[in-house]
């Protein structure tokens, strides 16, 4: 067995042999264009070194698990193929093709290090409901417990019709991940050194933002400011993951993959790339789960009095206080919760059908049996089953 070789102490400096203790699971995402390192095809050096970062993480004793994109640009070089075609049935051949290549490139590099992988093959039905969700997340916890890397990808080569929309270049699957594991970073290995207020190749007044405390409107603005031709998810897809890994209590990190031991860099608390704080604490699986956004069934429209009951006083919704309802959901569903303006602002698990709450919304809680046939308590929503966002 090969053991990981120490960081480059001129890299790392005098804290080389210390890591950052609230790092115990580490989820990272590796993109398509620092996998090519902006080519056709994928690199063996940069996926090598790569390996080399996480085997050294792992010899360490932090738990770890890689997203990875790459199978189309591994299913191109096998088949000689190098049209820039966009089709879907054109993309899910070169997938079907590359994705046992890119786990056999994979596993033969992780052996050097000594370490077995696993492969997971993920789609959104796989997570949106609740039996599938605990499947997959009870398959992760147990490869970690036994010292293996789980190796995640999007599963290319099922048809859209029955997976729905793509995660999108693996960014939101990989908060997905974060949220199956509970873990404490997610490092989204891009192209670009983080996350700019313009595009650094043609304006040269763009400046990184190096902390970002919550993503909100003007944060996700600046993703249209970042170009990008080879990557499906884009810099809008990162910010989607960030803003839903750090709701979750993750801290998150875009940068440069390309950097010379980014990984242990970041891990070790280095100031690098763009670090979004985490805006929540982490919380019990099921509601990760419903905040994953997977699952809702449909949505609750309440007005301000029942927003700022939710909000500030820590209730639980009840019908006076909802304005309307969308979506033929059933008692039991998760569904999500928004204000007049439309902004969701909890999600929860809801006690009655969508049918139930139009005819009950708002009416005072003493009404409500004159109104439904089934009497399941005057909570629409409980407190106990409810995500504030």
């Amino acid at each position: 067995m090969k053991m990981a070789e120490q960081p480059n102490p001129d890299v790392f400096g005098s804290n080389a042999s210390e890591l950052a203790s609230e790092y115990n699971c580490v989820v990272v995402k590796a993109g398509t264009n620092v996998l090519t390192g902006g080519k056709d095809e994928l690199d063996l050096s940069i996926m090598e070194e790569l390996v080399r970062q996480l085997a050294w993480l792992h010899s360490r004793g932090i738990k770890v698990l890689l997203v990875t994109s790459g199978a189309i640009a591994a299913g191109r070089k096998v088949l000689g193929m190098n049209e820039d075609k966009t089709d879907m049935s054109y993309r899910q051949m070169l997938a079907s093709v590359g994705q046992s290549r890119l786990l056999q490139l994979y596993s033969s590099l992780f052996e050097t290090w000594g370490i077995i992988v696993a492969q997971a093959l993920l789609t959104r039905n796989d997570l949106s409901d609740r039996q599938g969700y605990l499947n997959v997340r009870n398959i992760l916890h147990s490869l970690l417990s036994r010292g293996v890397i789980p190796i995640i990808n999007e599963n290319d080569v099922v048809a859209l019709e029955e997976i729905g929309p793509v995660f999108g270049d693996n960014d939101t699957l990989s908060a997905l991940v974060v949220n199956l594991v509970d873990a404490d970073l997610l490092a989204i290995l891009t192209d670009t050194n983080g996350l700019f207020t313009a595009d650094p190749n043609k304006d040269t007044n763009a400046t990184i933002l190096n902390r970002v405390e919550r993503v909100d409107s003007y944060i996700e603005s600046l993703a249209g400011k970042h170009d990008n031709q080879r990557s499906r998810g884009g810099m809008a897809s990162k910010l989607s993951a960030a803003k839903m890994a750090t709701r979750l209590g993750t801290t998150v990190v875009i940068c440069n993959g390309l950097i010379e031991d980014i990984v242990p860099r970041i891990v070790l608390g280095q100031a690098i790339g763009t670090l979004f704080v985490p805006t929540a604490n982490k919380m019990e699986s099921r509601k990760r789960w419903m905040l994953s956004g997977l699952s809702i069934k449909g949505d609750i429209y309440v007005d301000n009095g029942a927003e700022h009951a939710l909000a500030e006083d820590n209730k639980s919704l009840l019908p006076a206080g909802v304005n309307n309802v969308s979506g033929d959901f059933r008692r039991g569903d998760v569904v999500s919760i928004k204000n007049v303006d439309g902004v969701m602002i909890a999600c929860g698990l809801t006690n009655y059908d969508a049918s139930e709450i139009s005819k009950m919304k708002g009416q005072r809680s003493e009404s409500i049996q004159a109104v439904i046939d089934n009497y399941y308590g005057q909570e629409v929503v409980h407190r106990n089953n409810m995500v504030l966002l």
